[in-house]
């Protein structure tokens, strides 16, 4: 707090010269946390910042923040701060306007930049093309390095990031890259195509945000470029913008599992809540409906043996935790790339394995309480086979159901939990009172 309140005092009582003299050593994050909590009209600190500043701000600021803040100052002024933030947040921001609005930003740019964020907006905003940034360093590997440090000089400041010199040919196709590492060790004689790295991972412009995290994850790679059918390069993907990837494919999987829409906020209103939520549970319902349905089909079994009753939630509750585990991981392999043709198999044989070892170890401790409980072998035998079928079919959903979802074009996330608890419920109730039903007809 007490440094929040020393970055509004040095706003509001300094000269617009020692702002912009000493504004770079105050982080955007920290800025607009104090800005949240100033109490007076927040364009009496605005206007005091230089344009490049305010720029940078609305580069970090939430989607739905930065039209706010956008539309406090003057059309001239918005003008001017536009062209200073980078073309994936400007991006961002007129895709989360409606019409009348993203036309009153488009008219305050200029004609390059239109054309330029025109051509973003085209790609799928969940492709590497929708995510990317088009501030690069690209050199011509006809260049020396003392050439392109001469270059950096005037380049690198208005770059996303400076860490990777691109390196392409005279049609701007993709050839390599080089670390500024390299460049400032390197004889300032040496031409750039002689230190680059030739093997280089990009992206297709097309390519899935999820499988460009996937990138960064695997090789912790700062940014990696996109390129286009030919190899030309159009922008780069900055690391930053992929954790923020991540934590909106997290937020999305977790509430999906739970049957939520993943726009809903804590401090929506009931009627958005309750928008998001009741269609879940409708189809939660129906699936209740199919579990009971199945039990009614026994109803003389249970009316015969009353203990049935009591040992019905454990069979099913088992199977939907089992399932859900395997669910779970099952939903992860896929999201990350882990599961793949190749693996499969493996994978599902593995997991059938687990189901048959958890199954019998499960089976055999409620078997024992079903024996001390109703004082029946008979009795505890069948809730204990009972249990380690259930438990199988449990892990055999659990693998499939997201898998045949992905295949059938749906999002796993979103259906799977569903679809598992209803096969868990419907045969875990239908194998323990189908095999009760047996042991009544030939052992009573």
């Amino acid at each position: 707090m007490v440094y929040k309140n020393k970055i509004l005092n040095f706003i509001l009582n300094s000269t617009f010269e020692t702002i912009l003299d000493q504004i770079d050593e105050i982080h955007p994050v920290d800025f607009l946390e104090a800005l949240a909590e100033f109490e007076e009209d927040p364009l009496l600190i605005l206007t005091k910042l230089p344009d490049e500043y305010v720029g940078l701000l609305l580069d970090y600021a939430e989607d739905d923040e930065k039209f706010k803040l956008l539309s406090l100052f003057s059309e001239k002024r918005k003008g001017q701060i536009i062209s200073e933030m980078s073309s994936d947040e400007l991006v961002d921001l007129l895709g989360s306007l409606d019409e009348d609005d993203k036309i009153n930003i488009i008219n305050n740019m200029n004609v390059d930049d239109v054309q330029e964020v025109k051509e973003l907006l085209s790609y799928d905003p969940e492709s590497a093309g929708g995510i990317m940034a088009t501030e690069f360093i690209a050199i011509k590997e006809s260049l020396t390095v003392s050439q392109t440090i001469e270059y950096l000089r005037t380049m690198a400041p208005g770059s996303e990031t400076p860490y990777y010199i691109y390196v392409v040919d005279a049609f701007d196709v993709l050839k390599g890259v080089v670390p500024l590492r390299e460049i400032i060790i390197s004889n300032p004689n040496t031409l750039v195509k002689e230190i680059m790295i030739e093997k280089i991972i990009s992206a297709p412009v097309d390519m899935d945000q999820e499988e460009v995290s996937n990138i960064f994850e695997k090789y912790g790679f700062m940014a990696v470029p996109v390129i286009d059918h030919k190899g030309v390069i159009l922008g780069i993907v900055t690391v930053d913008d992929v954790m923020e990837i991540m934590k909106e494919e997290y937020t999305e999987d977790m509430f999906r599992l739970a049957g939520l829409d993943e726009e809903e906020k804590i401090s929506g209103s009931v009627s958005s809540a309750i928008k998001s939520r009741l269609p879940w549970l409708l189809v939660n319902l129906v699936t209740a409906i199919l579990a009971a349905a199945t039990v009614r089909l026994f109803e003389n079994t249970i009316a015969q043996i009353v203990a049935l009753a009591t040992f019905m939630p454990i069979v099913a509750g088992m199977g939907g935790n089992a399932g859900t585990q395997t669910l779970t991981l099952i939903i992860r392999g896929i999201a990350l790339g882990e599961l793949s043709y190749e693996n499969q198999k493996e994978i599902l044989y593995k997991e059938i394995f687990i189901g048959l070892i958890n199954g019998f170890c499960l089976g055999l401790v409620v078997a024992c309480l079903g024996y001390f409980w109703v004082g029946s072998i008979a009795f505890g035998f069948v809730i204990g086979l009972a249990m380690f079928l259930n438990l199988i079919v449990a892990t055999v959903s659990g693998y499939y159901v997201p898998v045949i979802l992905k295949k059938i074009g749906i999002d796993p996330a979103l259906a799977s939990a569903v679809f598992v608890t209803t096969v868990t419920d419907v045969l875990g109730f239908f194998f323990f009172l189908g095999l009760a039903t047996i042991m009544i007809t030939f052992l009573i």
